[in-house]
């Protein structure tokens, strides 16, 4: 059972657009970009939506505007409507426990405080859909959280941010095909693998002089 419903989770309006809390808007964006479609505004599921076809498949692309803690009132109107299953759905979300430039993928768990899954968990009546951790670090002190998250983040992290999406973005193939082991492997690897050295060819022996001609 693959992915058929990719969502993103952020807050509409331009004042929030590079905030850190719409890393998920951004993910989607980027998928959006690879399947050559353009969300919409659908009334009906209280979002910004597409409807692509990748691998014989149809998938749903979803940016919900109802700001983050009403998620789920959009992931389910779009959810019921076409049948899709909680394990047949995606969220991509800031992470405030993971460092910018890492990125989780997993199934169901708590929604730990973050109130965009809060709503989802309720809306749904499960959390078993699968979550897209994107990593946007901790301020370090609780009370200041709300800021961080409603902030821009430094060009660095936003870089790091974004190349964890492209990686995501890769792993389209597998999480649409259900293949959720080797996905994890492609989305988790934050590094290349180093390379192995060259081999060392043994060092060739120099031919032997030949004997000298005697003269005579």
């Amino acid at each position: 059972m693959g992915i058929k419903l990719f969502v993103g989770l952020g807050n509409p309006g331009s004042e929030y657009e590079q905030t850190r809390h719409n890393a998920g808007f951004w993910f989607i964006d980027a998928l959006a970009r690879e399947l050559k479609v353009a969300p919409v505004p659908e009334k009906s599921y209280f979002g910004l939506a597409a409807r692509a076809q990748f691998q014989g498949q149809t998938l749903w692309l979803l940016e919900p505007q109802t700001f983050m803690n009403l998620s789920g009132k959009s992931v389910a109107a779009l959810a019921r409507f076409f049948k899709i299953a909680p394990e047949e759905v995606l969220v991509a979300h800031d992470e405030l426990d993971i460092v910018p430039g890492q990125v989780k993928l997993k199934q169901g768990g708590s929604h730990a405080g973050h109130n965009g899954l809060r709503d989802i968990h309720a809306q749904l009546g499960s959390p078993n859909y699968w979550r897209l951790r994107l990593g946007i670090g901790h301020p370090g002190a609780k009370d200041q959280v709300l800021s961080w998250v409603l902030k821009k983040p430094m060009a660095e992290h936003r870089d790091a941010i974004d190349e964890c999406i492209q990686r995501s973005v890769r792993a389209l193939p597998l999480l649409v095909a259900g293949d959720f082991t080797q996905a994890m492997m492609q989305i988790h690897t934050s590094k290349p693998p180093r390379p192995k050295p060259p081999r060392q060819e043994p060092p060739q022996q120099e031919p032997p002089a030949p004997a000298a001609t005697p003269q005579g």
